[in-house]
């Protein structure tokens, strides 16, 4: 980001935290929120609010203030059903997971599917198509998209440049919020090579009640913390953390605003391996040095010199919102130890340069600006008689990149003709194979990875099923599966037209809602159809009397 974007967005982010009251609640009942700002999620920050809506869907939803809609999407996945509404003063607010949309809305919306003949569509709108009043009714919540249960995502962006504010600013006077956040544990870090803690080299997760532990050298630390708010048992994520050794602080973390570019920095603010292994979420309050976060600030990268025979006072400060704060400290005493020497087995990559690695039946290209730290490269060969190809450790702990690496697994046997379409590489993880895709080129798969881990390459040469559900007066549906690549495209007709089916990811269904003004009455013959990311099809076919 530019000075001169810094300071725009600075002018509009103090703009409207003059003006924060002027939001009006979407619904017709108090806020409770289900997820803040900032939370900590798969490979990124949770860019809005999620507002309870009962546990239950099709409550109106309302404008929070007036604009023009900006934009429309509909998707099995994400925010599913969303609105995008620009507002005079230069912000946008985002309402998602939508059950549906306002009358004329969603006629619209309809009207473009079947134009585009697809379910999913991302449409621009112009300025003049849909104005939007304050307290207008603009939808009904629903549970559509990627969401784990009915409720109402919202955001509030900056309209020129995507920057995101903490909505509960402009909603902070409708939540109440009197209880303070709470650390659960502190995982302490012994740099390799340069410190020791009890003794040991490795890292090591301590509970708040704890005694003292023994360090000498470099050390960093992580803390594994929530917030709590009233009404609710929800756990939710930490606005602000900071560390101090002794009297000065070291480290400073302020989650009020972030740019959505940003997000994926999420993979080095935490430790990924905690995450990867066992979904726990420390955060560091140390500064990995491909660390590109704007809300961080850090003295030294937070890193902690134990360099005197004393008891050091390391003290971790939290605090939400409302100033609800709380604050724990740990106790290190400085005591002289043997320091192991690193361990430099493998090959050394360092984070800024391009590193490549080969070896037998594999290509590794990893582009500069991928790692977040230097790091010695480890691989290991996995032979099983009879597969695809071999199974090939990258790296262990994990390790995430922040750009992709170019990844190439040799076939052991040639495929033929079509078969080159049904290859893919697929990430074990946990006895589970995650399907990655790629090309095959002259006997090899290759393929884009975010991340370390077990690779091989599996075929899928299965085609998706489709199971019938009961059907009623009104409608049809199907439930749709797939064994391996996942499914990438369906498409109904009746009578040899297109029909709009609509997916629910989640339930892994279709349905299809009789339209009386694209039917006519007598024998329909409907054909279904179920393509995956391989080119397997199903397809199902029926004729019916409506």
């Amino acid at each position: 980001m530019t000075c001169r974007h810094f300071f725009l967005c600075l002018i509009l982010f103090l703009n409207l935290s003059a003006t924060a009251q002027e939001l009006l609640n979407p619904f017709n009942f108090p806020i409770l929120l289900s997820g803040n700002f900032g939370e900590l999620r798969n490979d990124h920050f949770h860019a809005g609010i999620d507002i309870k809506t009962r546990n239950t869907e099709g409550h109106p939803v309302h404008a929070v203030k007036e604009g023009y809609i900006s934009r429309i999407v509909v998707s099995p996945w994400g925010y599913g059903h969303a609105l995008y509404i620009n507002h005079p003063d230069g912000t946008t607010a985002v309402y998602g997971h939508l059950q549906q949309f306002a009358q004329e809305i969603g006629e619209y919306v309809k009207e473009q599917q079947y134009a585009k003949e697809s379910f999913s569509v991302d449409l621009a709108i112009p300025p003049d198509q849909f104005p939007v009043k304050k307290k207008q009714r603009i939808a009904l919540s629903g549970n559509t998209g990627s969401s784990a249960g009915p409720h109402l995502h919202f955001e509030l962006r900056n309209t020129s440049t995507g920057w995101l504010y903490d909505p509960l600013e402009y909603f902070q006077e409708q939540v109440k919020d009197s209880r303070p956040p709470r650390i659960e544990a502190v995982m302490i870090y012994p740099l390799q090579g340069r410190g020791s803690v009890n003794g040991s080299n490795r890292k090591m997760e301590l509970k708040p009640t704890a005694g003292p532990v023994q360090a000498w050298g470099d050390i960093a630390l992580a803390v594994k913390a929530y917030d709590y708010m009233d009404g609710t048992s929800n756990i939710y994520g930490v606005r602000r953390l900071a560390m101090a050794v002794d009297t000065q602080v070291v480290f400073s973390s302020h989650l009020g605003s972030f740019d959505p570019n940003e997000t994926r920095y999420i993979n080095s603010f935490i430790d990924y391996e905690a995450w990867s292994e066992q979904r726990a979420f420390f955060m560091k309050t140390f500064v990995e040095p491909g660390n590109r976060l704007s809300f961080i600030k850090h003295r030294n990268r937070g890193i902690i010199h134990i360099d005197q025979e004393r008891t050091y006072r390391i003290t971790f400060r939290l605090r939400d919102l409302y100033g609800n704060s709380t604050q724990y400290t740990l106790l290190v005493e400085g005591r002289k130890q043997d320091v192991a020497a690193p361990d430099t087995e493998g090959e050394y990559f360092h984070r800024k340069s391009e590193n490549r690695f080969g070896a037998k039946g594999i290509r590794l290209f990893i582009p500069p600006g991928s790692l977040y730290d230097d790091l010695y490269f480890r691989y290991k060969l996995q032979t099983t008689p009879g597969a695809i190809a071999d199974l090939h450790g990258i790296h262990k702990p994990a390790v995430p990149l922040h750009e992709r690496a170019t990844l190439s697994i040799r076939l052991h046997t040639e495929p033929r003709g079509e078969e080159q379409e049904q290859y893919g590489v697929v990430r074990l993880h946990k006895q589970r194979a995650v399907w990655i895709g790629g090309t095959y080129r002259n006997g090899w798969m290759e393929a884009g990875i975010r991340d370390f881990g077990n690779y091989t390459v599996m075929r899928d040469s299965t085609p998706p099923r489709i199971t019938p559900l009961p059907r009623s007066r009104t409608s049809i549906s199907f439930r749709i599966s797939d064994n391996l690549s996942g499914i990438q495209s369906f498409r109904g007709e009746i009578n040899n037209r297109f029909v709009l089916f609509e997916w629910d990811g989640k339930k892994g269904t279709v349905s299809y809602v009789f339209d009386e003004k694209r039917l006519t009455g007598g024998p329909q013959r409907l054909r279904f159809s179920v393509t995956d990311a391989c080119g397997n099809t199903a397809e199902y076919n029926h004729t019916f009397v409506w």
